[in-house]
């Protein structure tokens, strides 16, 4: 059972989504504006957040950047627009996932069942040994999941931190496009894959003169050379 807040000024997408979310055995919080929900997630510990771009007072993005400062709650962002300006927007923010509507509520009910998974996954805290990768100036430290370009710490979002970190552990293998989606976003992607493509370039931006470690299969997916 999860707790979710889920932030739209339409109340039709709010009731169809609790409808799901309480079907799946959830608990459903509402906000109808940016600034209600900033307000909740303050007085309020949520598993997720569910949120549309668009809305009164506050936008979803405002309001993303508002909540990531007190809190690493996943967020959802919902929008009718699938341009990959606003996805690169929402993942910068720190957004988790981006839903472009009119969306499936299964699959988004499939969504936030695989980032559930991996978030109590990396909250099982195993005491193992420090793990880390490092080739020329690049580390991954993935016990403390940060990663270093020239000792600079760089910052990631957190569904880049899981990309590079799964590039990075199949390293010098040919990883095909839907190999990817499913291992890294958990769930049989239904969505427009150029997310992938989005969250490839915003890595190798953010590896500055290591962006070249990761490699373009034409017609196959990517290779992290290491």
């Amino acid at each position: 059972m999860y707790k979710i807040l889920v932030v739209d000024d339409e109340e039709k997408i709010r009731e169809l989504v609790r409808k799901y979310a309480v079907f799946e055995g959830n608990l459903v919080d509402e906000a109808d504006n940016g600034m209600t929900a900033v307000e909740k997630c303050r007085q309020n510990e949520y598993d997720l957040v569910v949120m549309d771009v668009m809305m009164p007072e506050l936008d979803g993005y405002s309001s993303a950047r508002e909540i990531r400062k007190t809190s690493s709650v996943p967020i959802i962002m919902l929008s009718a627009r699938g341009e990959e300006y606003d996805k690169i927007h929402g993942f910068e923010i720190g957004v988790d996932d981006y839903v472009v509507k009119p969306f499936s509520p299964k699959e988004l009910m499939m969504r936030i069942d695989a980032i559930m998974k991996r978030v109590q996954n990396q909250g099982k805290g195993e005491a193992a040994e420090h793990e880390i990768y490092q080739k020329e100036g690049l580390l991954a430290d993935f016990t403390a999941r940060l990663v270093y370009v020239d000792e600079q710490v760089i910052a990631l979002s957190p569904k880049e931190y899981d990309l590079l970190f799964y590039l990075i552990r199949n390293r010098n293998i040919a990883l095909g496009r839907e190999k990817i989606l499913s291992s890294v976003w958990g769930y049989d992607f239904y969505g427009d894959d150029r997310t992938l493509d989005t969250h490839i370039k915003m890595l190798r931006k953010a590896l500055k003169k290591y962006n070249g470690f990761i490699v373009t299969l034409r017609g196959i997916g990517y290779r992290f050379d290491g």
